[in-house]
């Protein structure tokens, strides 16, 4: 069970209709758990390392079958290097298979990811601003990279996923950390801008983000190791083999398309130019020689392969559709690329959900409306403990209450949908430190008031993690792999059980 407070979530309100979505909700969290995919990929069988499975290698690849190690005679060592939310289930998998093989290695995950790695060192960072323990886990990143002292007689995996951006920060000398961080806080914590748009600039600005880092691993044998479906569309609408290597933002080992020109526009086309510190603006208008991204060319030049381990042929979307029509709801997929505001998306969807109910329109129930993608939040100058999946819950409750059919749920797949933060005494209390979502349904507006909860207010301050918790709606969730939000609406054909 990676939903650690059910009994809560299912003691209230549409009481059937709740039980029936934790039990989507968890058939799609546990689909997102990378750890097995990773075991396809990676074999070791009567001492030969096999690494490929052409089900995880992105269309287009120069590169594709099995590439066979005899261990003790081809290669040396063997590393990992990473950064991301819940990618330790990934090195879970390389340390199990790999065993005494495992040279060793580090990465880089948010504060409180739990793991049980005993090769490969674990440095916690911040998330989704950059502090100095984001720095300070980069700079040992790299000297733990320098002290291997890698040959071509060496492999190593590269894990990227979610998060990687922030907490994997490492400015340029001359570029001061606080300036650097307050470039992910005013664009995407003030502005709402997409990560698209953000990396543009942040990976400007950075030694290991924009592909740099694989500069440091380039002597050895590289595996690039992905929690993503690579042959679906980015948000550039590029997929596969071509589109990842020249049109990515996000993945820091693959080759980067921004420039310094691009960074500039993003910055003055949101109005935040004068907002930055003068040194990012002076930076990036004479950006010193010797800073470029990591282009295809460069890329190419080295010894690369490349997997995506969460295909569209076993991913959570799959898993939700799949035991959503097992137990008589037909699952319609909206949309897959939501960078769009999470209230509003909340508030859309439930009318859809209603118009369902009420009008039979334009689908009938029972049925499940589901999305995935990354929904955004805009704070303007707040300071309240939340996230996208739990704003969307708001949005929802809102438009479906009165409702008795319908069940909202928002969940990011890695188990903690924003930053966190001591949000309730009672969440505290028993070691809950950041909510995965929120699952509501037409009966939580009211439980909010009777609560005393000034829904407005939670709104306006973005201060949902409280609300949600204390009405009991708010998911508490086993941390995993980043791979976007998980969304979905249950439309019961009857009224349920309460």
């Amino acid at each position: 069970m990676r939903v650690i407070n059910k009994e809560r979530l299912v003691s209230h309100g549409n009481k059937e209709g709740r039980r029936i979505a934790v039990d989507i909700l968890e058939k799609g969290l546990a689909a997102a758990d990378p750890y097995e995919n990773t075991r396809k990929v990676v074999k070791v069988e009567e001492g030969v390392l096999k690494v490929g499975n052409d089900e995880f290698v992105p269309k287009g690849s120069p590169r594709t079958g099995i590439d066979e190690y005899v261990l003790g005679r081809d290669l040396d060592r063997i590393f990992v290097f990473g950064a991301g939310k819940g990618i330790q289930r990934i090195v879970q998998a390389l340390e199990d298979e790999l065993g005494n093989y495992l040279s060793g290695g580090m990465i880089i995950v948010k504060h409180h990811d739990r793991h049980s790695l005993k090769r490969v060192e674990v440095v916690y960072a911040s998330h989704p601003v950059p502090d100095e323990t984001c720095l300070d886990a980069s700079k040992r990143l790299v000297e733990r990279i320098g002290e291997a002292k890698l040959t071509e007689r060496d492999l190593v995996f590269t894990v990227i996923g979610n998060g990687a951006s922030s907490m994997m920060t490492y400015p340029w000398d001359g570029l001061d950390l606080n300036a650097v961080a307050d470039v992910t806080r005013i664009l995407q914590i003030e502005k709402g801008l997409t990560t698209p748009k953000l990396n543009i600039v942040r990976n400007q600005l950075d030694r290991l983000k924009g592909g740099r880092i694989t500069r440091y691993l380039a002597k050895a044998k590289l595996v690039h190791l992905f929690p993503i479906d690579l042959n679906e569309p980015n948000a550039y609408n590029a997929c596969g083999y071509h589109g990842h290597v020249h049109h990515n933002f996000w993945l820091h080992s693959l080759p980067d398309i921004s420039t310094a020109e691009k960074a500039i526009a993003v910055l003055k086309e949101s109005d935040s130019w004068d907002q930055v510190d003068e040194s990012i603006r002076s930076y990036l208008q004479h950006p010193p020689a010797g800073h470029d991204v990591l282009s295809p060319e460069e890329f190419e030049s080295y010894d690369n392969r490349i997997f995506g381990l969460m295909p569209d042929s076993c991913n959570f979307i799959k898993a939700v559709m799949d035991y959503s029509r097992s137990v008589g709801y037909e699952p319609h997929f909206l949309m897959r690329r939501t960078f769009v505001d999470a209230l509003t998306t909340g508030e859309l969807i439930s009318r859809i959900a209603i118009n369902v109910e009420n009008e039979g329109e334009p689908f009938k129930a029972p049925c499940l409306l589901l999305l995935t993608g990354e929904m955004v939040v805009a704070v303007d100058g707040q300071n309240g403990i939340g996230g996208r999946n739990q704003e969307f819950a708001l949005g929802a409750a809102k438009i479906i209450s009165g409702s008795k059919r319908i069940v909202s749920v928002s969940v990011d797949t890695d188990g903690t949908d924003g930053p966190g933060g001591d949000f309730s005494p009672d969440a505290t209390e028993v070691g809950c430190d950041c909510l995965a979502g929120g699952m509501v349904d037409g009966y939580s507006l009211s439980e909010m008031k009777a609560s005393g909860v000034d829904y407005n207010n939670t709104v306006r301050t973005h201060d949902s993690s409280k609300t949600l918790w204390q009405t009991g709606n708010g998911i508490w969730a086993i941390h995993n792999i980043s791979i976007q939000d998980l969304v979905f609406m249950l439309v019961m054909d009857h009224d349920g059980e309460i």
